[in-house]
């Protein structure tokens, strides 16, 4: 029985390695592909490594002002449209778990039958709506449309229905309102929720492309999505930078990832459970 132990651990050692290598290898081959030449990046035969390593590459991606201008305002956007998600679609989530009122489920399916809805169904009478509200060319166009988010409202609410009942009649007992026991005792029990649905939020901002293409124009709101397509359009020639560029632009994700594992994995456990 100890050696079957001892093998199937090292079975499943092996397979999760070999689960690792195949996940990591995409963003590997960027990174090194950052380091090759112009021609080298698409050359063939394929070949991994480069002949010779250009730290040249991330050196001038990185002196230009344009595209640390646009890492920044990407970053700051995201960092702010998580905020708003989670402050939104918690609320939203205590208020359909916890309080009664007319029209609650008629309310919650219409709110869980936008998920059904694919976005680019909605793209055109979208943009159509924030042209008529002013909104192009504004930060506020990137954060506010997608903040609202049912996925997220459901995610939240399965986990608060599952918070004791107990907890909510103490603390209305002792006099504590509604907004009091939603920031006081819901809020910091929801840490490893709140991971899991903002970083979705932050993820889903950082990698959009179509939405900030239709309304941004100025090139002081650029998001980094739309500096690397446009960067890939006018300098075609230089895929090692291109791939630097690339590369550059998934470190803060990845950096996030890394912070906040544990509290991740503790998500995804909850989410199973629920």
């Amino acid at each position: 029985m100890r050696n079957r132990g001892l093998l199937t651990r090292a079975v499943l050692a092996v397979v999760g390695a070999a689960v690792a290598v195949v996940a990591l290898f995409p963003l590997l081959w960027v990174v090194i592909a950052g380091f090759k030449g112009k021609t080298e990046v698409l050359a063939t035969p394929f070949k991994f490594f480069p002949k010779q390593w250009l730290v040249e590459n991330y050196t001038d991606i990185l002196g230009d002002p344009l595209f640390r201008k646009t890492m920044l305002v990407t970053f700051g956007g995201a960092i702010l449209f998580a905020v708003l998600a989670l402050f939104v679609n918690a609320s939203a989530a205590y208020v359909f778990a916890r309080l009664e009122f007319r029209f609650k489920r008629i309310l919650w399916v219409y709110v869980i039958m936008t998920m059904f809805i694919p976005g680019m169904a909605i793209l055109l009478t979208s943009f159509i709506v924030v042209n008529k509200l002013g909104m192009l060319d504004t930060l506020a166009v990137l954060v506010l449309p997608g903040v609202a988010s049912a996925g997220s409202m459901f995610f939240i609410r399965q986990f608060y229905l599952n918070i004791p009942l107990a907890l909510e009649e103490a603390a209305l007992i002792d006099g504590a309102g509604r907004f009091r026991i939603f920031t006081g005792i819901f809020v910091p029990m929801s840490f490893p929720v709140f991971v899991i649905v903002g970083i979705g939020a932050y993820l889903g901002y950082w990698n959009s492309f179509v939405w900030p293409t239709m309304t941004i124009t100025n090139p002081n709101l650029f998001q980094i999505m739309q500096y690397l397509y446009n960067f890939r359009s006018e300098r075609s020639s230089e895929m090692g930078m291109l791939m630097a560029g690339s590369a550059l632009a998934a470190a803060p994700t990845l950096v996030l990832f890394l912070v906040f594992q544990k509290y991740i994995i503790s998500g995804i456990k909850i989410s199973g459970l629920k």
